[in-house]
């Protein structure tokens, strides 16, 4: 029975190592960093992201997006 647990914890252990050594486990979330552009913007997610690297570079922002109900020009990081 102990062979077992052993053999368990052994495989456990060297397949959470093989998740984060590949960044399998790598969160994709972005966070909101600034805004871009007038109020309402009337561009596309697309237009909204070249505002957002335009203005801020890529790096830091990584996308952006029009949301809300006043269409705001959201980019994030």
């Amino acid at each position: 029975m102990a062979k077992n647990i052993n053999s368990v914890s052994i495989t456990v252990l060297l397949s959470v190592l093989l998740a984060a050594s590949t960044e399998i486990l790598k969160s994709e979330a972005q966070t909101f960093c600034f805004e871009c552009g007038p109020v309402p913007f009337l561009g596309t997610n697309a237009d909204c992201f070249n505002c957002c690297k335009t203005k801020y570079g890529s790096p830091p922002v990584v996308s952006g997006s029009v949301e809300g109900s006043e269409k705001h020009c959201h980019c994030y990081c």
